[in-house]
């Protein structure tokens, strides 16, 4: 008897095939998540980096507008993603400071914290499909060896017939699923042991222009306040000269 794959495939049993199918789809299904999260990171890179050296020398308090529009452009960068919302959400609180006991700059920052974990789950979105297969594919592969090797015996019982040469045949089609579980396996491992390190890494750099941005913010908050403060101050000295 032949070792060919079509030969193995066509003495397997539908357990079996069942497992073997299911072992397939779980490896597309990480290859494809691998492939989308690094296009998804790259373009999100890409964009950014375009972000930063056009919006880069317009970050100040009366350049909102130009950078809100500018971050408008990049929908796919997590960068602009951030920096638009923050400024969005300061320029309506300060314009509601009236009606709001927390300062514009706290407003900012408690907007902020919500959005980046919004980002990191987007960011790892898929990984879970990663962690499950890297997990699970091996035991899947144990569970179609073990349903091989049975299907391998009940033929021999069937047969009335065995020996080394009979129960090898049987042995070497029921493993092929061992070693397919272990491919499926240890390429989603790697996989998502490669994108968590670039994601760690993409969260940093968004956390670290988070704070960038919330001191720049709170700059801005405390030059308002000193203007707020000379105004009152002035207008008080005129008054007590009057």
């Amino acid at each position: 008897m032949g070792f060919s794959l079509s030969e193995m495939w066509g003495n397997m049993g539908t357990p079996a095939r069942i497992v073997f199918g299911v072992l397939i789809v779980m490896g597309l299904a990480s290859l494809t998540v691998f492939i989308e999260r690094i296009i998804t990171l790259r373009r999100s890179r890409k964009a950014s980096r375009e972000f930063v050296a056009e919006s880069g020398r317009h970050v100040r308090e009366e350049m909102i507008d130009t950078v809100l529009e500018e971050s408008s452009k990049y929908k796919y960068g997590h960068l602009p993603r951030l920096v638009g919302p923050a400024l969005a959400t300061y320029r309506h609180a300060r314009e509601t400071a009236d009606v709001s006991v927390i300062p514009p700059a706290e407003r900012t920052r408690r907007h902020m914290e919500r959005y980046l974990e919004d980002l990191g789950d987007d960011l790892r979105r898929g990984l879970a499909v990663l962690a499950t297969v890297g997990s699970i594919a091996p035991f899947v592969g144990l569970l179609g060896t073990v349903l091989g090797i049975i299907n391998a015996f009940q033929g021999i019982a069937a047969a009335g017939s065995g020996g080394l040469s009979a129960v090898s045949a049987g042995i070497s089609e029921a493993l092929i699923e061992t070693a397919l579980g272990l491919a499926v396996a240890i390429p989603a491992v790697i996989a998502y042991n490669y994108l968590t390190g670039q994601i760690t890494r993409e969260e940093s750099g968004l956390n670290s222009a988070a704070g960038e941005l919330l001191d720049t913010i709170e700059g801005w908050a405390e030059q308002l306040h000193q203007r707020e403060h000379g105004r009152g101050n002035g207008n008080a000295s005129r008054g007590l000269v009057a």
